[in-house]
């Protein structure tokens, strides 16, 4: 895999003070804080996270349960009330903000918006952002909980609420050149008890490429909000196509590390490092050409053999780059038919088979580049902007069986398909982001293996950008 010597440069604190004490106009990007392993019961073990804002009702005690048991040290800019019973039990009593040295620094700054209601309430996060934000530590986390737009009672109050997405949007742009992250959660009244593991995804290291966007959080989906904390995918069954390299692979090993039994699936010409990949973490090899007529049902015959699958994982994407005007016919059909159509079917067999399990989840691999539009991907940017039309159509459907369907969206990710750009253009795209950097396949990895927990059972009809902030399309 190619280097990029410029996030080499930045990780030499002496190299970094150098360039910025000369004033030269040479990107230093951070290196990012990545998990180094499976899940965690305590992901955030004393880590200091500074919140501020409403912290009462349903949502206050959730936010305040949700960090005092996943290991945070709560600073609080306002009532500590939400905090006092969790605190004392878990041995994480509150310290008031007040107490903050000038030049302490936090890992974390939370902020509950649910309550502004008004353009003049959005004065609240000035007030609270403008003197803690420069407290923000190198791969920090910003969060902000707000409430769905379109269940504001008046105009005023929607403006207010869809103020945040691009409040959150251009304070992941001024953070990210020191490696964090700022999110929106959005979170949908009497889906308070969802927030936890959300939560500890967008404040831990597991979502280090995932930044600048609103994830709703909802009570679409039936299903408890109970989940494990540590392997939360043990006994399950996972299906991952595209499996023999880049993100498949780095999917697979991810969640065998976290329980599951994986079925690696790619075409039968692959079938030595697909192998290899199955090997190592102890999966199941299928060989399958997914454009083949037979594969829906060959697919769905392997996995009832297993006793039914409980995640789906449409990994396997292809590109067949030409302008409009040079295009074959081949080289839109197979884009299309592989990126999309071949998953449109295969869904559909394990699902009317019922192969798919009650409380499954179905994760398919949408694409920023292919959301935005390129010269020379209209069949590539239409199959991947069908699977968002897909995932949102699905969702509701299959929603009363517990079963959630997202799409993830990865932006750079440095494969071996990156590796073969031209330099120049490569850089280029590492510093369209504002993380100033390409991501790893283990970054799309983690995001995927987050929307396959139980956890997560309050997001679904989403898509999840990976793609550390992509300034194009996003």
């Amino acid at each position: 895999m190619a280097r990029d010597l410029l996030l080499q440069l930045g990780a030499n604190p002496q190299t970094r003070k150098l360039v910025q004490s000369l004033g030269l106009p040479i990107p230093m990007p951070q290196a990012l804080d990545r998990a180094p392993g499976p899940y965690e019961a305590r992901p955030l073990e004393d880590a200091s996270v500074l919140v501020g804002g409403a912290l009462r009702g349903e949502l206050g005690r959730a936010l305040a349960r949700s960090l005092v048991e996943a290991g945070a040290e709560p600073i609080v800019a306002g009532s500590e009330d939400a905090f006092t019973a969790p605190g004392e039990a878990w041995g994480r009593p509150p310290r008031p903000a007040a107490e903050l040295e000038e030049t302490e620094r936090v890992d974390a700054l939370v902020f509950d918006a649910t309550e502004v209601s008004s353009p003049a309430g959005l004065r609240a996060l000035y007030d609270f952002f403008h003197p803690h934000v420069r407290r923000l530590r190198p791969s920090g986390r910003v969060v902000l909980i707000g409430r769905p737009p379109l269940d504001a009672p008046d105009a005023a109050g929607a403006a207010a609420r869809h103020a945040l997405d691009g409040f959150v949007r251009s304070v992941a742009k001024e953070v990210g050149r020191r490696g964090s992250t700022a999110q929106l959660l959005v979170v949908e009244a009497g889906a308070e008890a969802r927030l936890d593991p959300v939560l500890r995804f967008v404040l831990g290291r597991r979502s280090a490429f995932v930044t600048g966007q609103p994830i709703p959080i909802t009570r679409t989906v039936a299903g408890t909000p109970g989940w494990p904390r540590v392997r939360p995918l043990e006994g399950k069954v996972c299906l991952v196509t595209g499996a023999a390299r880049g993100i498949g692979a780095a999917t697979v090993g991810i969640l065998a590390g976290e329980g599951a039994k994986v079925v690696c699936l790619d075409r039968p010409d692959d079938d030595g490092p697909l192998s290899a990949v199955a090997r190592e973490h102890g999966g199941v090899v299928l060989a399958q050409d997914v454009t083949a007529p037979e594969a829906p049902e060959a697919i769905a015959d392997a996995l009832e053999a297993l006793g039914g699958v409980d995640v789906v994982v449409h990994n396997a994407g292809v590109t067949r780059d030409k302008t409009l005007a040079k295009m074959s016919e081949s080289q839109w059909d197979l884009a299309v038919d592989v990126n999309l159509g071949a998953v449109a079917r295969i869904t559909e067999a394990l699902v009317q088979r019922k192969v798919l399990r009650e409380g499954g989840r179905i994760v398919c691999l949408s694409s920023v580049a292919g959301i935005a539009g390129n010269v020379g991907q209209t069949n590539y940017a239409a199959s991947k902007a069908g699977v968002v039309g897909f995932v949102r159509r699905l969702a509701p459907e299959l929603a009363d069986r517990g079963v959630t369907v997202n799409a993830i969206a990865p932006g750079f990710i440095e494969t071996r398909l990156t590796d073969a750009m031209p330099t120049m253009i490569r850089e280029v795209a590492r510093r369209l982001s504002a993380l100033g950097q390409g991501g790893r396949p283990e970054d799309v990895g983690q995001a995927i293996a987050f929307l396959s927990t139980p956890g997560a059972v309050g997001v679904t009809g989403h898509l999840l950008r990976v793609c550390g902030g992509a300034l194009v399309g996003a």
